[in-house]
């Protein structure tokens, strides 16, 4: 692999040595490069992508920037009213990187809803964990300790603490009339076959028991208690029984790799993201986004504009997979002139396959 190197007379660097960080040995003596050979350092790093940004300034918001810079369409704006007006999920499907998940947070930006809860779905997922998380172990181990301290004082032991609502929960106990959350359930077709039967009666009902609660003794003290959710919210459970006062506003992509049950695809409302078929439609959409989220200037540049137009031709070509993402990550590469779009290692790092799963 290494005969293939930089090196090589008839290949330039991929990255001049000017923008280098990590610049390796540069003898075989492994001795440290000298002054006239140093390069960039941390320090000479540009700002991160805004969706790379994670050390945001205190009070702002990241996932706000990521819902105030998407781009919706015709068709997109559509089927997220009907959704509203229904109080139905919006199954989304389309190919990866399409914007599936940004359309979430840029309903929840847009209409002022505060920060969604998201639910990343796997092969392992099950209805239990969208719903609440019940610590025993942590319940016993203090009761263990309050009886050898001897602390037996009537309505010690508050059982909310070891509760927890897990995202499809906590949407539900928390949306309120005229402010109903916003939940991700990010790709439902990697779920077991089960799991989309199993959302059909929350769905329907928009409620669910949580037994170690409606298990209690009917006495006052147990009648409405506090149990824990995500980013440290609380919510009121009575007796109980979680019911939502609104129904949350749920989005559910899907990759199109499984085919859904008829019972569950009528509860939603369903939308495909797919990229316009004129050529020049594609494109503008394209521009447009990367506009959106690095700015008017790099679409200027006529190195980005054939990238563009490459981009575009391989993707909606057929040629390869690609992702929306890829581009932004490709045209920040070339505003940064950290790789050019000509050089033989920019298709391989930064427009790769997503069907090739080699390394």
């Amino acid at each position: 692999m290494n005969s293939t190197s930089s090196s090589s007379p008839s290949r330039p660097p991929a990255i001049a040595p000017a923008k280098r960080i990590f610049r390796g040995k540069t003898e075989a003596s492994g001795k440290p490069p000298s002054k006239d050979q140093l390069g960039a350092t941390l320090a000479d790093l540009p700002p991160p992508p805004p969706w790379r940004a994670f050390n945001a300034p205190k009070g702002s918001d990241p996932e706000s920037t990521r819902g105030s810079t998407y781009l919706a369409s015709e068709r997109e704006i559509t089927a997220v009213n009907v959704a509203l007006y229904l109080r139905r999920p919006l199954l989304i499907t389309g190919r990866p990187g399409a914007g599936k998940t940004s359309l979430a947070y840029a309903v929840a930006h847009e209409l002022k809803l505060g920060r969604l809860f998201s639910w990343p779905i796997t092969s392992r997922s099950t209805l239990q964990q969208g719903l609440y998380h019940y610590d025993a172990i942590a319940r016993l181990q203090d009761a263990s300790r309050r009886s050898s301290e001897k602390q037996k004082a009537a309505g010690e032991e508050d059982i909310g603490r070891y509760l927890k609502l897990g995202p499809l929960g906590a949407a539900l106990a928390l949306s309120k009339p005229g402010a109903p959350r916003v939940l991700l359930i990010d790709e439902i077709d990697k779920s077991d076959i089960d799991l989309p039967n199993d959302l059909l009666h929350v769905f329907e009902e928009g409620s669910f028991e949580i037994p170690e609660l409606s298990r209690l003794p009917d006495e006052p003290r147990f009648q409405t208690l506090t149990v824990g959710g995500p980013r440290q919210e609380t919510a009121s459970v009575t007796r109980g029984l979680v019911t939502c006062q609104e129904f949350p506003i749920v989005f559910l992509t899907s990759n199109g790799e499984r085919d859904f049950p008829p019972a569950f695809l009528r509860r939603c409302v369903r939308l495909d993201l797919t990229p316009p078929k004129d050529p020049n439609e594609a494109r503008a959409e394209l521009t447009r986004i990367v506009a959106a989220r690095l700015g008017e200037a790099a679409t200027q540049s006529e190195a980005v504009k054939q990238l563009i137009e490459h981009f575009q031709q391989e993707r909606d070509g057929g040629k390869r997979q690609l992702a929306n993402d890829q581009l932004l990550n490709a045209v920040a590469l070339v505003m940064n002139g950290v790789l050019t779009p000509d050089h033989p290692e920019f298709r391989h790092l930064a427009l790769r396959d997503l069907a090739d799963g080699g390394a």
